[in-house]
């Protein structure tokens, strides 16, 4: 197959990477499985043009992006109903995505899996038109974002740090919000400090919140009602052990289709789409792909490696 690479050399780790030898080290590891590849290295203010760009091209089979997650989302929505399908080199700080595809996070094993991987179907959601992969969240999770971004940080630990220290100050006056959800069979009207609204749902005992199942046919609806610092503090630790239904402080519900209504006073929102702050409308829908979207996974480890 024809592999057309990305590479946001100003995305997570590969700002602090030799690109050119990383893209010397990709292109031989598909061409030894058989693959011919082209290779594209973009800053940040080329990413969106050189990738849709890729998008277009038809000699590619398949679109390798490589970067955080913002860049994987990109991506993913471009290539979204298409008969292209997207591997992922997982180059960010979290890899919520990659981690679902179960893609080694060591970029070498990485690129290796994906050269002898297969193509598999999995869902993908959209609010309002605009594609997601992992999820949109309203409240605290916007907040920490924007107080993150005040901040300086060169590398990914950096970035770490930043977010442990916006996550504090969040913790500290967190948002409130008035909500009215339509899902399927039923209406929720709530005030919560944060919701998310998932591209199916989280895997349970993960220290990390992404699914295990990427083709499960479900959006998750995961609406925090802590609001005391005691109560919040509880309920960042029962995430951090992987406790999300059994948490009290959380409510769940599955949907395919979920409208989320702004009964707040406030004129102006923003909600986060996979890691990246967007305006939020007063109304918004958000509605499940199932299996429209390609991508490569690797192979199970008890399978031999070979071409596609």
């Amino acid at each position: 197959m024809h592999v057309l690479a990305v590479l946001n050399c100003n995305g997570g780790t590969l700002r602090s990477l030799d690109t050119e030898a990383l893209a010397r080290e990709m292109k031989g590891i598909f061409e030894a499985a058989g693959h011919t590849m082209d290779i594209s290295l973009c800053r940040g203010d080329e990413l969106v043009a050189t990738m849709e760009d890729a998008a277009r091209d038809e000699t590619a089979d398949i679109i390798l992006a490589g970067g955080g997650d913002g860049t994987i989302s990109l991506a993913a929505g471009l290539l979204a109903h298409s008969d292209k399908a997207l591997a992922i080199l997982p180059a960010g700080t979290m890899n919520l995505f990659a981690r679902s595809l179960a893609i080694p996070q060591d970029l070498r094993m990485a690129m290796e899996a994906l050269a002898h991987g297969d193509i598999k179907n999995v869902d993908i959601a959209d609010a309002d038109g605009h594609y997601f992969v992992h999820q949109l969240s309203i409240g605290m999770h916007p907040k920490l974002i924007r107080l993150r971004e005040r901040m300086t940080f060169r590398s990914r630990i950096g970035k770490m740090f930043a977010s442990v220290r916006a996550a504090m100050a969040t913790m500290i006056r967190p948002p409130k919000l008035d909500v009215e959800l339509e899902l399927s069979e039923t209406k929720v009207r709530t005030t919560t400090s944060n919701l998310a609204i998932t591209n199916n749902l989280y895997a349970e005992g993960q220290r990390l919140p992404f699914t295990d199942q990427p083709d499960g046919g479900q959006l998750g609806v995961y609406i925090t009602h802590a609001r005391t610092r005691s109560e919040l503090i509880l309920w960042l630790l029962n995430m951090g052990i992987g406790r999300w239904r059994q948490n009290e402080q959380m409510e769940i519900h599955e949907a395919t289709e979920v409208t989320v209504r702004i009964c707040s006073r406030r004129r102006r929102f923003k909600c986060a789409i996979d890691g990246e702050l967007r305006p939020l409308q007063r109304e918004t829908r958000i509605r499940l792909h199932p299996g429209a979207l390609r991508v490569v996974m690797p192979r199970p480890a008890d399978q031999s490696l070979w071409p596609f």
